[in-house]
């Protein structure tokens, strides 16, 4: 007996199991242990269900291939957006409305003598101007104004939204009252009447904003006075229940300042949210600052701006359509790309949306 005993114990471990105890686990239970063997951050984990919806990877291959043209196209075409057509220092009256690729009498001569010339890739305007390097730019500006604009609801919004939830009682009673009184302002009519005030009252020759002018400037101003009010409700209306929060008890009992709390406590608990609402406010910006350029409240020309752009193409567009079309089609891309990025970032960095 105990030699057979003996005998067991050296056998192999396989071989001591009685495996008809053993059943099979379950696909929930294989799920279960795959969720509870992996070690990973609430960012990566975030990032990982990004990068697995085709939508989001679309959108960021498309806005990486606008970023890089409106990078990389200014150092290869040697046109400028407010250089008239020249071909040897000259004027070349010839070169206006030109369609894509197409080359003017001057150039063809030009040519023929042996000569080069970078092709006008978008054709030409009616004051002979590259239109494909106007676009460029035109898609700097737009992006420029619907990321700075962003920024600036971002920074406003979350300061004004973290005192009003955190503090709450009568001081956000009162915050919220204003935030009602701004947000039933008309911003159309405000950026009007800016426009108007700045031209009259602010010189921007021989600036940095000589450029953009005084409507571009006004436009800002309104995206700071105004469009932060939904951002600051949105951040006040996680601080009301996250403030609630044990460890945000013991932060104050230790002593810990508001200010520190509302900082290292509070906003990292919700800063998914307000990730996602500023990725969604980029595209409303840009929207908003293409509209306002179509009806001729946008830069000052000769800058362009997409908006801009589609507003000057209406003039001939019977004639000559293919210069709305690409101011168009590249809005389109823009917002739509903004949009189903901020969609899928809702997605997968939302705790609360569970798939």
């Amino acid at each position: 007996m105990e030699a057979e005993k003996k005998d067991f114990q050296k056998a192999p471990f396989s071989l001591q199991m009685d495996l008809s105890k053993f059943k099979k686990a379950t696909e929930e239970e294989k799920r279960q242990q795959d969720v509870m063997s992996e070690s990973t951050t609430f960012f990566r984990d975030g990032m990982r269900k990004l990068f697995k919806n085709p939508l989001a990877v679309f959108s960021i291959v498309v806005l990486s291939l606008i970023i890089i043209l409106i990078l990389v196209a200014p150092l290869i075409v040697p046109y400028g957006y407010a250089d008239m057509n020249t071909v040897n220092g000259k004027r070349d009256k010839t070169a206006t409305n030109m369609v894509p690729f197409q080359y003017s009498e001057l150039e063809q001569e030009y040519m023929a003598e042996g000569g080069e010339r970078f092709p006008h890739i978008f054709g030409t305007d009616s004051q002979g101007r590259d239109y494909f390097i106007r676009c460029v730019y035109g898609t700097r500006v737009s992006l420029a104004v619907g990321l700075v604009a962003s920024v600036i609801v971002l920074i406003i919004g979350m300061l004004y939204g973290s005192i009003s939830g955190y503090f709450g009682g009568r001081l956000d009673l009162v915050m919220m009252r204003i935030v009602d009184i701004i947000y039933s302002l008309p911003d159309m009519l405000v950026i009007i009447l800016l426009s108007v005030v700045l031209k009259q009252v602010l010189d921007v020759s021989g600036t940095v904003f000589a450029s953009l002018g005084t409507n571009m400037i006004s436009m800002f101003i309104v995206f700071g006075a105004l469009y932060w009010v939904s951002m600051a409700r949105l951040v006040r209306g996680q601080i009301l229940g996250i403030k609630q929060n044990e460890y945000v008890l013991a932060a104050q009992s230790v002593g810990a300042k508001p200010g520190r709390i509302i900082r290292k406590h509070i906003l990292p608990n919700c800063i998914s949210v307000i990730f996602i609402s500023t990725a969604l406010q980029i595209p409303n910006a840009i929207f908003t600052e293409s509209y306002l350029s179509f009806v001729g409240l946008g830069v000052q020309a000769p800058m362009p701006s997409l908006g801009s752009l589609a507003n000057a193409a209406r003039d001939g567009l019977q004639s000559y359509p293919y210069r709305l079309v690409f101011p168009a089609i590249l809005i389109c891309l823009i917002v739509l790309s903004f949009n189903l990025l901020g969609d899928a970032l809702r997605d997968a960095f939302d705790p609360k949306l569970v798939k």
